[in-house]
């Protein structure tokens, strides 16, 4: 098995290649993102001049952005920095999936009442969502967690319509979550559509589905821009959890993603049985292109990763909430693998009009990974 010689990704990672020096396509990426994206001062000084931007665009409003939270590590410094050091205010957004760990309610809850930022939450019908997810067990493919993201990126831009705000924040940056390729995660509305269709019993009510219409309606009539401040600032995200134990109460939730109860199942046991696919491979990655660890420190980190967690009590949870026998769970785990291009997805749409969405980049009107990933053939 062919590993980077700069990072710990290897040749299980879709779409890997290496150069004469053994350095992967993806640490190329990423030096091209730090150009782009700079760091230390000069990343400060550019944010500091988008936040001015915003802070003017906010003038009269109550709030001047929006920012998703789930009580994990990157969304509760993300609200500190945006407000404390940015002079912001934002309203935070939290979409309940029904899923939620009672850590990451009690980290949402502690972060907000010191802060005193107001949340927004809105909760989708339990039996609908999981209704989602078991078609998308049943659909046979890697991408079973994303009608959460989904669902949180369309509530993020309905909330702010609602209050006439124009930016939203996420706290992703490319130096601590690393480059997740297409081919681990992909994610629309139409896939979303297209695989309940197939294999649903409920019809999409509750949920809020990110069709083309109102996606295309927020970002050029609403002109809702969606902003990303890690990637300008030195963040660490071991130094931010302990500062937010300290500063908040915050606690930690055990690992990437663990604040919600299915992801959990997701990254832990789905994509490891099924797919084979290590996914803290691609943060612990991005972690030593960023420097945050060396690349010895990650594949030992790696390793335990893979021996250290449990995961009966999260599948027999999955199976009972779901409502799966023990064969037919063991059926669903044992289906030919699949991927998004078995289904109808607005992706032919991204690629033919790619020269558009580079536009829409520019104008910061959809993220910089959108374009790198959903528009190339």
């Amino acid at each position: 098995m062919r590993i980077c010689s700069r990072c710990i990704s290897d040749e299980t990672i879709p779409r890997i290649s290496f150069d004469a020096e053994g350095i992967c396509n993806y640490c190329r990426t990423h030096e091209k993102l730090e150009i782009e994206f700079p760091d230390g001062q000069k990343g400060r000084k550019k944010l500091a001049k988008i936040a001015k931007t915003i802070r003017h665009n906010g003038r009269g409003k109550k709030y001047d952005c929006v920012v998703g939270v789930s009580g994990g590590c990157d969304s509760s410094y993300l609200l500190y920095y945006t407000t404390v050091k940015l002079g912001l205010r934002p309203l935070a957004v939290h979409f309940d999936n029904t899923w939620n760990s009672e850590i990451a309610t009690q980290n949402i809850q502690r972060v907000l009442k010191k802060l005193n930022i107001d949340l927004y939450t809105y909760v989708v019908d339990n039996e609908e969502i999981d209704d989602i997810y078991r078609s998308f067990l049943k659909a046979s493919v890697k991408d079973v967690d994303v009608p959460t993201d989904i669902g949180l990126i369309t509530t993020l831009y309905r909330v702010a319509e609602k209050f006439g705000i124009k930016y939203i924040l996420d706290g992703f940056s490319f130096r601590t979550e690393g480059i997740i390729p297409t081919d681990f995660v992909y994610m629309d509305g139409r896939y979303i559509k297209s695989v309940q269709k197939q294999f649903g019993t409920r019809k999409l009510k509750t949920y809020p589905n990110l069709l083309m219409s109102h996606w295309l309606k927020w970002m050029l009539i609403k002109k809702i821009q969606r902003v990303r401040p890690m990637y300008y600032i030195d963040y660490n995200k071991e130094k931010a959890k302990k500062f937010l134990n300290q500063e908040f109460g915050w606690q930690w939730y055990g690992g990437k993603h663990m604040e919600n109860r299915f992801t959990v199942f997701v990254i832990n046991y789905f994509l490891p049985v099924k797919f084979h696919i290590n996914f803290p491979v691609i943060e612990l990655s991005g972690l030593v292109r960023s420097g945050q660890l060396t690349r010895e420190e990650a594949l030992k980190k790696r390793e335990e990763q893979l021996r250290e967690f449990d995961t009966r009590e999260i599948v027999e949870l999955v199976k009972k909430r779901l409502g799966f026998t023990d064969k037919e769970f063991e059926k669903i785990m044992n289906l030919p693998q699949k991927t998004y291009r078995d289904y109808r997805t607005y992706k032919p749409f991204f690629e033919r009009f790619r020269p558009i969405f580079w536009l829409l980049y520019k104008m910061s009107l959809v993220p910089q990974s959108f374009y790198m990933k959903y528009t190339k053939k």
